[in-house]
């Protein structure tokens, strides 16, 4: 990166135009703003700014300017899928992807299993095999 040049904070999230998601479940927690760009609701569900959740996604209505900060994803159980031409989902990556990046440490998608069918090892075990 080039000096000076700030990173867009739309890199982490993945976009799905004309989605919006519903929760069924009313434990998950949502908050709303008046924000004028997407970029504006990236940086601040990354930073988790004034949330009293963890921000896994947010949906951006073009309409209103209205920023919806999510503590759940489409992979979240008690979650539907709404399709609503007013939104844009951005859904963080980290949430949502199905693959390891280097020593996976920063994980947090939903695969438990190996290719082959076996159970992970949870992080905080040392058995069957040392870290």
């Amino acid at each position: 990166e080039s000096k000076g040049k700030k990173r867009n904070p739309l890199h982490d999230f993945r976009k799905t135009g004309e989605l919006m998601l519903i929760k069924v479940n009313k434990t998950l927690e949502v908050k709303t703003k008046l924000l004028n760009t997407t970029e504006q609701c990236a940086k601040r569900c990354s930073r988790n700014k004034g949330l009293s959740f963890t921000c896994k996604a947010f949906a951006y209505d073009r309409v209103t300017k209205r920023c919806h900060w999510l503590s759940f994803n489409s992979l979240t159980n008690g979650v539907r899928k709404k399709q609503d031409h007013a939104f844009d989902l951005y859904e963080k990556k980290d949430y949502v992807r199905n693959c390891i990046i280097g020593k996976g440490a920063d994980y947090k998608g939903t695969i438990s299993i190996t290719k082959s069918g076996i159970q992970c090892q949870a992080w905080n075990s040392m058995i069957p095999h040392e870290h």
